[in-house]
């Protein structure tokens, strides 16, 4: 409880500590403006004028889901800027237009259009607010939505678009899914041929068999009891698929997928199926029912009928807040380096060698988080699964009858 108020804490104050010094860095920038140009040139500065470093660009250009993984951007020898990045395939469908199949390096990072479609980005937005478009209608555009133009790159809302892309997301949920998959059957050819068995685990075996052991004694049979055989494999698929997404998720350029509801919240239906279709007829009898007096069954039926939903809910946005609060204050402490660089190259190198000592201690919080949360998520669902599955415990007069003293 106390490591995640401080991790509250701490992404509260870094960013607001991030947007104060962007908003330094900026006036500086206009005021030195200000001291070399006449009053005219300085106003049009003040216009177009933007911070020295896009905080708000880098952390949800980084939590947020995109058509390609972006490793890092340099200005080369040209003065232009380059990014290192593998492109994806983009999907896309419009009934006035049809199918269209093409990767995502066709839009240039949102600086040109293909074959009628703009990826919406913030160069994207810059674009539309110099050719007089409304900011109602900027608005509304969402950064990583692919939507419609017309030949002078302006929205199209009349038509259509329906997104099937694979995003960064997207793919790493495949890369995962493979990994799991590659380790586990691995693993299991090797019990197939006497490996763990007759002799000595070799290799992953070592590293999996004492965190399925772990799960199997410690998760599933003290909460679901002795029907635990039958959710172990389900809870194994939850611990282990969840860790490897944190996991990766914590590599440079790679995306955080467990900070994005859309994954938990997928999550947290499959467990909330398991729950209510693993349930009896006592643990509905208790909600419709409950065992307490009848003037109070009023009320606590409401709440048995709603516990159905904050169950799964609260799994969606633990397992949601935990991993996207890490990611933010990890890239929190890297921006203030190039923020107060902005400011003074002096600060800025003295600066870092403290965000790179406090960055590294985060990053190692965050891999035991990693797995910490990946139990989490599996301890909880197994003690739902056990409430469901739980038999009524009916009292008979020798429960009550004084047993004999059992002299050691």
């Amino acid at each position: 409880m106390r490591l995640k108020r401080l991790k509250g804490l701490l992404v509260a104050a870094f960013s607001l500590m991030i947007l104060q010094f962007s908003f330094v860095a900026q006036g500086q920038e206009i005021e030195h403006a200000d001291r070399h140009l006449n009053n005219e040139g300085a106003e049009a500065i003040k216009k177009e004028s933007k911070p020295l470093f896009d905080a708000n660009e880098v952390i949800f250009g980084h939590v947020m889901d995109a058509h390609q993984f972006h490793f890092f951007s340099y200005k080369g020898s040209d003065g232009l800027d380059h990014h290192a990045t593998i492109p994806l395939p983009v999907i896309l469908y419009s009934p006035q237009k049809g199918l269209s199949l093409f990767s995502s390096s066709n839009f240039h990072h949102g600086e040109h259009t293909y074959n009628g479609y703009q990826l919406v980005t913030e160069h994207y937005r810059e674009e539309l607010k110099s050719k007089g478009v409304p900011e109602e209608a900027i608005k509304n555009l969402k950064n990583e939505n692919i939507i419609a133009v017309d030949e002078a790159g302006l929205p199209v809302p009349e038509v259509k678009v329906y997104d099937f892309s694979f995003t960064r997301n997207v793919v790493q949920m495949f890369i995962a899914l493979g990994i799991l998959l590659w380790l586990m059957t691995s693993i299991g050819k090797r019990y197939k041929n006497g490996y763990g068995i007759t002799s000595a685990p070799k290799g992953w075996q070592n590293a999996i068999e004492p965190v399925v052991a772990f799960v199997r004694d410690e998760v599933a049979k003290p909460n679901i009891g002795r029907h635990y055989v039958k959710y172990t494999p389900f809870l194994l698929t939850i611990f282990f698929f969840i860790l490897i997404n944190n996991l990766v998720g914590l590599i440079p350029g790679t995306a955080n997928v467990t900070g994005n509801i859309a994954f938990t919240l997928v999550l947290g239906l499959i467990s909330f199926v398991v729950i209510n279709v693993s349930a009896n007829k006592h643990y509905w009898g208790h909600i419709v029912n409950p065992p307490v007096p009848l003037g109070i069954k009023f009320i606590m039926v409401p709440v048995e009928i709603l516990s159905i939903v904050t169950k799964p809910f609260s799994l969606i946005i633990r397992l949601f807040a935990n991993m996207l609060a890490g990611h933010i204050i990890i890239i929190c402490l890297i921006s203030l380096i190039f923020i107060l660089g902005g400011l003074s190259r002096g600060i800025g190198w003295g600066f870092s060698p403290i965000s790179v000592a406090f960055t590294v201690f985060i990053y190692f919080i965050e891999i035991l988080v990693a797995f910490i949360q990946a139990f989490i998520f599996a301890y909880l669902t197994a003690v739902f699964i056990g409430q469901a599955t739980e038999e009524s415990h009916h009292i008979s007069d020798n429960d009550h009858a004084p047993t004999e003293p059992v002299i050691i």
